[in-house]
């Protein structure tokens, strides 16, 4: 399995159809959610994924959508969060939430991290430090809850110098 952490401008061609491919198969397909999937965030979002052979008809395997923050919102924004069916229950899940989160703490340090989650999933994202902040609410059809996890910085002063940790 290959790890790629790339721009929009950082795609190529490929890389893009066969994101959006996977996107429609969970989304569109499996979660019965019809809607217009390239929804004119691409172009500003990080996008996490990792695929087995690109030659293939549907090699990506996970994928999530990361936006930053603003000055009005400052938490980091992840949508599109997926596992191929072919990698529910291996880790493939917790693979991607681990470099997500290695990802948002790097480019953007002190910045906490929001999502949207089916509610049967609350545990999972619990594991990795979320908390619920909003609902239930349907979404697609589904209970969905709103997630964060707080920045998690630590300072330590030395002598005259200050240095600030950011622990996953």
């Amino acid at each position: 399995m290959n790890w790629k952490i790339l721009d929009f401008e950082q795609l190529t061609a490929r890389e893009l159809y066969l994101i959006l491919r996977a996107r429609s198969a969970v989304f569109v397909v499996e979660q019965s959610h019809v809607h217009l999937d390239p929804d004119g965030r691409d172009e500003t979002g990080t996008h996490i994924f990792a695929a087995e052979d690109m030659s293939r008809s549907m090699p990506v395997l996970a994928y999530a959508r990361i936006h930053a923050g603003d000055a009005e919102d400052p938490e980091v924004v992840v949508d599109k969060i997926l596992t191929s069916p072919l990698r529910r229950g291996d880790g493939t899940a917790h693979a991607l939430i681990e470099r997500l989160l290695a990802v948002t703490a790097e480019r953007w340090p002190g910045r906490g991290v929001r999502l949207t989650a089916p509610v049967s999933l609350r545990g999972f994202y619990e594991a990795f430090g979320f908390r619920k902040t909003e609902g239930p609410f349907l979404e697609h059809g589904m209970p969905y809850i709103g997630l964060t996890r707080k920045s998690r910085q630590v300072q330590f002063a030395a002598s005259d110098n200050a240095t600030t940790y950011e622990l996953l």
